[in-house]
């Protein structure tokens, strides 16, 4: 933890509204850190040296249109807060961008792990690593079992003609983060146009499930909070599923800079989790080939926002300079998943 202000957030200014808004939760001198492993919004620990709490802002610049929501983020993890998919306890949204140049919101800080490497993960043995990856699917089953209505999600998204749309707004999104030929990215859109699967009943979406996106703690290795909802909504439940089984699959690369745990032994295959889920959610996966194709799609959508920005220095954190070689690698992942299924 360091006492300089980390780029984007202005720990004096932040202090001062803390003690505006939430009197008395801060005792001392803020210090705080930029938590390395986001590739989208900024997140940070602050401390007063007795409490920690978690600073979620948008990127430095190139803010995309619906991205990067606070609010929305804020008020999805509020509404969760009360069921059982674990979430951290939200304290306070701020929209005043005169504050840290930005909207933002603070939460607590939950002690935990993020596993983002097959080597930190195979540091718990094959058993272990087994529960943990198979506790990751039974918090998506309980995820996809909240009734939005009963938490005031209700209006939290349009679920009719939810993959059409995803498809449009995704294509859009590369459009305006793009700088570069990449082959093979509009065959891909096309097709997975061409073969839309019929949604089951829509629950409310994370959009970006993965292990890399949970804190593991306890004696028991549980999910302790499931983090980074800036993409979720109401919408098709087997947008999850399909990203979940991509990033439990091979990339087929070494010192990968996008989080994989696929290579830890004991790691469960992705035919496992999808049946796991089946099992558990009594929904029908048999279209999974087509929502894991769409995974590898937005992804590489994801990854060249991020190269953009990172080609602007609009960014901070490490890695940032091998993202951009990984989109071609998801373009071709999506076209032969689909063709496979």
């Amino acid at each position: 933890m360091t006492s300089a202000d980390p780029r984007g957030l202005d720990l004096e200014r932040l202090r001062g509204h803390l003690d505006r808004a939430r009197p008395g939760l801060v005792t001392g001198a803020l210090s705080g850190r930029l938590v390395e492993g986001g590739r989208s919004n900024l997140t940070y620990e602050v401390s007063d040296g007795t409490g920690h709490w978690v600073v979620r802002r948008p990127p430095l610049g190139h803010v995309l249109a619906t991205a990067h929501d606070m609010r929305r983020e804020h008020r999805v993890i509020e509404a969760l807060h009360a069921t059982a998919v674990p979430v951290p306890e939200p304290l306070l949204l701020c929209e005043d961008e005169s504050v840290l140049g930005a909207p933002f919101y603070v939460m607590e800080f939950v002690d935990g792990v993020p596993y983002r490497t097959a080597g930190q993960l195979a540091a718990l043995g094959p058993e272990r690593t087994r529960q943990v990856v198979l506790r990751l699917v039974d918090t998506l089953v309980d995820l996809h079992a909240v009734d939005p209505e009963a938490v005031g999600l209700g209006d939290f998204g349009r679920p009719e003609g939810f993959l059409d749309r995803q498809l449009r707004r995704w294509g859009k999104q590369l459009a305006a983060s793009r700088g570069r030929e990449l082959p093979g990215i509009e065959e891909l859109h096309a097709a997975l146009g061409r073969a839309l699967p019929r949604s089951p009943a829509p629950t409310v979406v994370h959009g970006d499930f993965r292990l890399d996106n949970v804190l593991i703690g306890g004696p028991e290795d549980a999910v302790r909070a499931v983090l980074d909802w800036e993409m979720s909504t109401l919408g098709d439940p087997l947008t999850d599923l399909g990203l979940l089984v991509m990033y439990s699959s091979d990339l087929g690369l070494a010192d990968s800079p996008v989080s994989t745990t696929s290579g830890a032994p004991g790691h469960p295959a992705p035919a496992e989790l999808v049946e796991r889920y089946a099992a558990r959610s009594g929904r029908d996966t048999g279209p999974i080939a087509w929502y894991t194709a769409f995974a590898w799609f937005k992804l590489a959508v994801i990854l060249e926002g991020i190269h953009y920005r990172w080609t602007l220095g609009q960014t901070v954190g490490a890695g940032f300079d091998r993202i951009g070689e990984l989109v071609p690698v998801f373009i071709e992942h999506g076209l032969t998943t689909l063709q496979e299924g």
